[in-house]
């Protein structure tokens, strides 16, 4: 029997990072599972997995983005571990709530360094080691908002945006040495990123956006209620991915983030923006203006 493929998930203590790599370990992976606090994370997981503190599968390294020194640890310690891995997985990342107004720059500063040059740096850090390999893949995490960006979420849209050009453009560096780049749109799971627990609230709820944070909360969290499927769900997908042979895909996992692609491809921009307003309930062009203020 021969070595199992290894495969390294950011962000794996909880939400889709933690079903993913019990779903995966199942399926025969080895398993690395990198998080902020693996003294924390890493005994859940071995709970859920029922693996051992001796099952070379089920790795834990501890990992944090925004640290420059911690990445380039991590990745000495994945090789170290289980050499080359065969996949990584960029799931790690945080998400915020407040319109461009309300948030500060130091919130765009902690999104970009966590969600975007962290990872960066992480596979810069792996990539020699995967090219002698000749083989791999490099999956990044998307969502609804890196494939169109989404009112109150301006930072978080930002970085997934970000997130998918870099691997558009990486896709084209790496295939010729036979690693391929997948982009996932995810749908909407139930995780604490979809709740107060799992994002940053900058919204001013007294401020000029009130009546707007009002209405999109309402209807957010219930759309988001009615939408939400299991982490696993995403995790038997992510599995599929996986295994892939294309040198770049873009794909999604969930009804809804395949719904987002085709209209994304369908309809026009000014479209999709009207589209998202009346969604939302967002006032029409115009309704807010101050009285006395020139139409143009």
């Amino acid at each position: 029997m021969g070595e199992p493929r290894s495969v390294l998930i950011t962000g794996a203590s909880r939400g889709l990072g933690f079903a993913s790599a019990v779903r995966l370990h199942h399926e025969g992976w080895r398993v690395v599972a990198a998080m902020r606090t693996p003294e924390k994370g890493m005994p859940l997981l071995r709970e859920a997995t029922g693996a051992g503190e001796d099952d070379d599968r089920l790795i834990g390294v501890q990992l944090d983005l925004t640290d420059t020194a911690s990445v380039a640890a991590a990745a000495k310690s994945i090789e170290e571990a289980a050499g080359a891995p065969y996949a990584i997985v960029h799931n790690a990342g945080i998400s915020a709530a407040g319109m461009v107004e309300e948030t500060s720059p130091e919130l765009w500063e902690r999104m970009f360094a966590t969600n975007v040059f962290g990872p960066v740096a992480l596979t810069k850090a792996l990539l020699p080691s995967m090219r002698s390999s000749g083989r791999g893949r490099i999956v990044l995490i998307s969502s609804a908002a890196g494939v169109r960006g989404m009112p109150a979420t301006a930072p978080y849209s930002a970085v997934k945006g970000a997130l998918e050009r870099w691997g558009e453009a990486m896709a084209g560096e790496v295939a010729p040495f036979g690693i391929g780049v997948t982009i996932l749109v995810t749908g909407t799971y139930d995780t604490e990123i979809i709740t107060d627990a799992g994002t940053t609230d900058d919204r001013d709820l007294d401020g000029p956006y009130a009546a707007h944070h009002r209405t999109m909360d309402k209807r957010g969290r219930a759309m988001m209620k009615r939408a939400a499927k299991s982490p696993e769900t995403f995790a038997a997908g992510l599995t599929g991915v996986l295994d892939s042979s294309k040198p770049f895909v873009k794909t999604a996992v969930g009804f809804d983030a395949r719904m987002l692609l085709i209209a994304n491809r369908l309809l026009p921009s000014s479209g999709l923006h009207h589209m998202t307003r009346l969604m939302m309930g967002i006032p029409r062009f115009g309704a807010l203006r101050e009285k006395g203020t020139a139409d143009g």
